[in-house]
């Protein structure tokens, strides 16, 4: 991935081929299929890596690959477009936009920071982003990876020790855009937001953390990142 955001595409296309010739399983292979294919310069080489692509997702069917479905739809409904095929690009258009809809993860879920609070308290939107300080956020995010609430909590602002709390989403929640489909495909780190409080319901104490070297390495490529935050 690194090659490919350098520009050295063939190279990239090399190591992504590789990576499906080594996978040792479907979620693996899902993931080396779904970068083989738009390293395709062949239309119909494209359509069948996406469709390879799709199938192991199907057969995965859990909320990391699933919210790569519509996605995957879409680029198979252009491939035929490109093939003078609109029978079946309306049908993956269609299959598209019936794919699309609300998560369905069961959780738990989980949302890292350095705020001291309590079982009953709720966290709520409306606070400066931890990455764009002059960005008032308008959702609440939380994860079902306790890992990756660790990390937010390691990299969130202030003083406070890091802290990790178990939360229920109290309204309608959606896939992060900020990184579903953006570098990976679908939704692997299940990372959520929502407009309505979360309510915190425990707190873990034990988790994965990060050496300081590596959290002073996320510090500064968040640093850099130019991208901007979908709000």
């Amino acid at each position: 991935m690194d090659l490919e955001e350098k520009g050295r595409l063939e190279e990239a296309g090399n190591l992504f081929l590789q990576a499906w010739n080594e996978a040792t399983n479907e979620f693996e292979k899902f993931m080396a299929a779904y970068y083989v294919a738009r390293h395709q310069k062949n239309v119909t080489d494209q359509l069948k890596w996406l469709q390879t692509a799709l199938q192991l997702a199907l057969k995965i069917n859990n909320p990391s690959v699933n919210a790569a479905l519509p996605n995957l739809y879409t680029g198979i409904a252009k491939c035929y477009e490109e093939l003078n095929d609109p029978g079946n690009a309306k049908t993956n258009y269609e299959l598209a936009k019936s794919s699309t809809g609300k998560p369905s993860d069961p959780g738990p879920f989980y949302h890292g920071t350095r705020a001291d609070l309590k079982v009953g308290d709720f966290l709520t939107a409306g606070y400066n982003s931890n990455y764009q300080s002059d960005l008032l956020m308008n959702h609440i995010y939380f994860t079902a990876l306790l890992n990756g609430a660790g990390l937010a909590a390691a990299l969130a602002k202030g003083d406070g020790h890091e802290r990790v709390y178990i939360v229920e989403p109290t309204g309608s929640f959606e896939n992060d855009p900020n990184v579903t489909d953006k570098k990976f495909p679908g939704n692997p780190t299940r990372s959520y937001r929502t407009e309505a409080p979360l309510k915190i319901v425990g707190e873990v104490t034990d988790w994965a953390k990060q050496t300081p070297e590596d959290i002073q390495k996320w510090r500064e490529k968040l640093a850099n990142n130019k991208g901007e935050i979908i709000n």
